[in-house]
Formats: structure tokens, C-alpha cells, sequence
């Protein structure tokens, strides 16, 4: 069985901003997170990060920004015994109608050439929004929602919507579950 676990970044990896996280400064990560991380990497999962970044094409910061920010994020999953192996960011807007940005699957789908892998089928989407898990499901993926960031506010949604997505208190909590589970 394939092992990757797909997360979301704002709201589960990191503290979300509805002003945008615009710059390494705003970035604040949560550091249960880090070790959640570290923790699904030690048990022989690969993760990969799949984040919609419309800030990009609405002028509110820039990729070379957008990358201080990541390096920043992989510098702290080293440090705590983790790797992230991939990072797939769509930065368009909404009313571009790309095929990369959540809730269609474009992101996971490039994770998922990226790292060689026939399917996404046994992979997991993490996320905080409904568009994450729907995105996940149509790749093909399991899903789980977490609380932080806008997770409460999509809930019912959720549930209502996609009963079989694991609902989760926070990433460490879903690396709990995970892990009891395989």
C-alpha cells in the first residue's frame, strides 16, 4: 500500500489568515503540526502539501515570497524529523477556471505524477475546508477535515455532504488516528 498523505497548508499546517498570509513574517505555524509531520514521516508515509494561493494573482505577495515561506516550512519539518516531498500551489483566482485549483483535484493529481504514482487510491487529503476534502475525493483519495483554521465552520458539511471523512481535532490528532488505524 502507498503511503502519502496530502495536507492543506493554511488552517492545518499553519495558522489561516482571511487577509491572506502576505509574507514569512505572517506565517505562523503550529508546532504540533511540525511534529505531526515528523511523526507520519518516521512511520514510513511520505507528505505532500497541495495549497490553493490565489494571494499570487491578486498582487498581494509574490512566488519568490510564496517560496521563503515554504523553505521556512520545510526548515522546521527537518529540524523536528520530518521531510515534505512535494509542494503543489495553485495561484490563480477563483474566476480563472484553472484546473489546479480546490475543490477540482488539479494539485493532488500533480503530487501524484510528480511522485510516480499510479493512483491516488489509499493517499489521504487533509484539509479545513470543504473544497479540500472534495478535492480529495474526486483524486480519489481518503479524507480528513481538521478543526483548526476554517474546519469548524465546514462541519456539517462536511459531514452531511461526505459522512465517510474523518473528522479530526487538529493534524496530530488525525496522525493519532492514522496511525492507530494501519
Amino acid at each position: 500500500m502507498q503511503k502519502l498523505v496530502i495536507l492543506d497548508r493554511d488552517g492545518v499546517i499553519n495558522e489561516d489568515s482571511d487577509a491572506y498570509i502576505k509574507s514569512l513574517d505572517e506565517w505562523h505555524p503550529y508546532p504540533s503540526a511540525m511534529e505531526a509531520i515528523a511523526t507520519l514521516t518516521q512511520a514510513g508515509w511520505q507528505v505532500a502539501i497541495a495549497t490553493n494561493q490565489s494571494g499570487i494573482g491578486r498582487g498581494y505577495y509574490d512566488r519568490n515570497t510564496l517560496d521563503a515561506i515554504h523553505s521556512r516550512l520545510r526548515a522546521l519539518v527537518h529540524q523536528a524529523g520530518g521531510e515534505i516531498v512535494y509542494i503543489a500551489y495553485c495561484p490563480h483566482l477563483p474566476q480563472d477556471e484553472c484546473d489546479c485549483r480546490k475543490p477540482k483535484p488539479g494539485l493532488l493529481l500533480q503530487i501524484q505524477q510528480a511522485l510516480g504514482l499510479p493512483t491516488l487510491t489509499g493517499s489521504w487529503m487533509v484539509g479545513d475546508s470543504l473544497r479540500d476534502i472534495e478535492a480529495g475525493i474526486a483524486a480519489g483519495a481518503q479524507t480528513a477535515l481538521v478543526s483548526t483554521g476554517k474546519g469548524e465552520r465546514y462541519a456539517r458539511d462536511v459531514a452531511r455532504e461526505h459522512p465517510e471523512t474523518w473528522h479530526c481535532d487538529d493534524l496530530a490528532d488525525f496522525v493519532e488516528r492514522l496511525l492507530a488505524a494501519t
